[in-house]
């Protein structure tokens, strides 16, 4: 194969894609089939198997795991395929064919809109599209005739301004706007580029393709240089994997993009702190704007934020310490476990955690004692493992088809896999205190808790578990949506939750003594938080392309939109407290701007704390100005306090914090 083989009108440029093993007649096995890890293999056939959910579709390949909660979940699970966010590109792909677009940023009062816009249509005439590969960062598509035959396959990574299309057989696809010469079109005001490669001649409204010919489509930058987009789309990404390392108070990223030799290009999620160097151009986005960088990895560096289950009560005065005493002394008396679903039941179990160790803080021997008691046969009950054998909640399955572990009863959608880390963080934080200083209660609770580790937060992917279920390793934070049945890509509501879940994560993980497993659980930690601040809390949206949009935290991000609402509730405190809820130890991420905080707190809660999530609201002020906080814990009813919460542990927060 020639490098470069180029008819003046289009660009020819060559190409060596993982096709190996095609053969025309059927579709490819998976490239990287998921092989069974024996221990968590013993582990899954210890629980029920059952599938008490179920998708609508399963566009993927057999011997792969089903990727929930992934930025391309929607290519999978939905009924059609949904377009996904890869950024800066949007695509659309159909059973037919594949759009791409820029999306057009704008926004409203409460929404920034990045929607799909069909740019440009690669059009194949084929009759089924499925998911044969993804790693950290990329997936691809294999395109399959009627017949059930491969066609051709596409590659989309995260970051990267090019869509590929590699053919398997010979074939001719039409594209719409029509190449022109030079190899760029104009389409819906702005500027797209087509390059081929390895054989591949322009014809017409089209490009004739033999087996293993390939075209690449890409958006150039506003104002950017075609030449320059086209002069690295020679490179084909074959995939992509990212490590973290924690140096120092940092943790530091390392994207890798393997290509088929030299460089591509790639954009830097906004806001990170990537190394410098990101100069081939800028795309506007959602987030704020992409910057491209010529090379084959990104490093990007966040604050390390390390995993915490109790909050520092050095400085409580002695009053001060008598009054939160008080306090947990009646949480105590009235702690029950009342939930059945694994959303409410995990806040109780939190909640009564945090009841502990306030009580051991405080030397509140006997109270400690029944606290510990209560919280540890509770957690047995959800720990073992047969447990839906024999009950219909207050246990655990393996869904054998879906690939993880679902809690009975369900909430939110989590038989669809939607929100896990959010439930199963509460369970693993409880666990991990509760089992602190007791290698017999860790051990017990073992068999089940390291499942719902391995559920959310696995090292590595195996044919039990996907790595890292929800976490998106290019944006830094997680995705809630298992299944991700819509037009603007999957979303997360609760960065807060996340941030907690992973925290939990962490201290689970210590009190096994898995130091591997904890160092990436801090890892996952420090950049949901980071993400968390980034993007919810204090996002930067003063630049022109968010004029429109009238508030400082968004409460859903998506692939294509950002929201101030919620799926709950419309009310200011629900969109600002889900972004704090449940305020645990580890919440020292969201101290800041304190003028930013009061103005925040006084939009959310207008006339007092009386208001959905309320004491939240009123625990982050205490971030700002713990003397109003103070002031206000006073006259709160015990009706504004969550059910994972309790006054004790507001009265703790609160009175831990000093003057910023």
């Amino acid at each position: 194969m020639s490098r470069r083989s180029v008819p003046p009108a289009f660009p020819l440029l060559v190409v060596l894609l993982v096709l190996a093993g095609c053969t025309g007649s059927a579709p490819a096995p998976p490239d990287q089939p998921d092989r069974s890890d024996p221990a968590l293999a013993a582990a899954v056939a210890a629980l029920p198997q059952r599938s008490v959910g179920s998708a609508p579709a399963m566009r993927l390949a057999a011997g792969l795991v089903p990727p929930t909660n992934r930025w391309f979940s929607g290519l999978v699970f939905p009924a059609a395929p949904q377009p996904v966010f890869p950024l800066p590109l949007s695509v659309g792909v159909r059973d037919d064919g594949v759009a791409i677009g820029l999306p057009d940023v704008t926004s409203t009062t409460k929404t920034i809109f990045g929607s799909h816009r069909p740019a440009v249509d690669m059009r194949l005439g084929t009759a089924r599209m499925l998911v044969v590969r993804y790693d950290d960062l990329t997936v691809t598509v294999a395109f399959l005739d009627g017949s059930g035959a491969e066609r051709g396959r596409m590659l989309l990574a995260r970051g990267s301004p090019y869509v590929r299309y590699t053919a398997t057989t010979e074939q001719r696809i039409t594209l719409d706007p029509a190449p022109q010469a030079g190899g760029t079109v104009e389409s819906l005001g702005q500027r797209y580029g087509f390059v081929a490669g390895d054989g591949a001649e322009a014809a017409g409204d089209g490009v004739q393709l033999p087996a293993g010919g390939w075209v690449t489509l890409f958006a150039v930058p506003p104002g950017g240089d075609a030449a320059l987009l086209a002069g690295h789309a020679d490179v084909a990404v074959l995939g992509g994997e990212v490590t973290q390392r924690i140096v120092g108070d940092r943790v530091v990223t390392t994207l890798d993009y393997r290509t088929d030799g030299g460089d591509t290009l790639v954009g830097a999620m906004p806001l990170q702190d990537a190394a410098p160097g990101c100069t081939a151009g800028t795309y506007p986005t959602i987030y704020g704007p992409l910057s491209l960088c010529a090379g084959t990895a990104l490093t990007v560096s966040d604050p390390l934020v390390e995993p915490s289950d109790g909050l520092d009560l050095s400085a409580l005065s002695d009053a001060d310490r008598a009054t939160v005493a008080a306090a947990v002394r009646a949480d105590a008396a009235t702690t029950s476990f009342t939930a059945s679903d694994t959303y409410a039941a995990g806040k109780e179990l939190a909640r009564a955690a945090n009841l502990l160790r306030l009580a051991e803080q405080l030397g509140l021997a006997g109270t400690a004692d029944r606290l510990r008691a209560a919280l540890a046969a509770e957690l047995r009950r959800w720990a073992e493992p047969d447990g839906c054998a024999h009950r219909d909640t207050h246990c655990f399955v393996y869904d054998p088809v879906l690939r993880g572990v679902v809690g009975l009863a369900v909430a939110f959608g989590s038989e669809q896999f939607n929100d896990h880390q959010f439930h199963y963080g509460y369970f693993l934080y409880a666990a991990a205190v509760a089992a602190r200083d007791d290698p017999g209660l860790a051990a017990a609770l073992a068999p089940v808790m390291d499942l719902l580790a391995a559920d959310i937060g696995a090292g590595r992917r195996s044919a039990e578990f996907p790595r890292s279920r929800a976490f998106d390793e290019y944006a830094g934070h997680s995705w809630a949506s298992g299944f991700s049945p819509f037009a603007d890509g999957n979303n997360q509501e609760s960065s807060s939750e996340a941030v907690a879940a992973y925290n939990g994560l962490a201290l689970w993980e210590q009190v096994r003594g898995d130091e591997p497993a904890r160092e990436r659980a801090v890892a996952l930690l420090s950049r949901e938080a980071a993400a968390a601040t980034r993007y919810y809390v204090a996002p930067p949206l003063r630049s022109a392309e968010f004029d429109g949009f009238a508030h400082r935290v968004v409460a859903i991000n998506w692939g294509g939109k950002r929201d101030y609402a919620t799926w709950f509730s419309p009310a200011p405190g629900a969109v600002l407290g889900i972004q704090l809820i449940p305020m645990a130890p580890v919440a020292g991420y969201l101290a800041g701007d304190t003028g930013r905080i009061r103005a925040d707190v006084a939009e959310a809660a207008p006339a007092g704390f009386d208001v959905p999530l309320g004491d939240y609201l009123l625990m982050y002020l205490a971030l700002a100005d713990p003397a109003a906080a103070r002031a206000a814990a006073q006259d709160l009813p015990a009706s504004a306090i969550d059910a994972g919460n309790s006054r004790a542990y507001l009265l703790a927060w609160i009175y831990s914090r000093r003057a910023p």
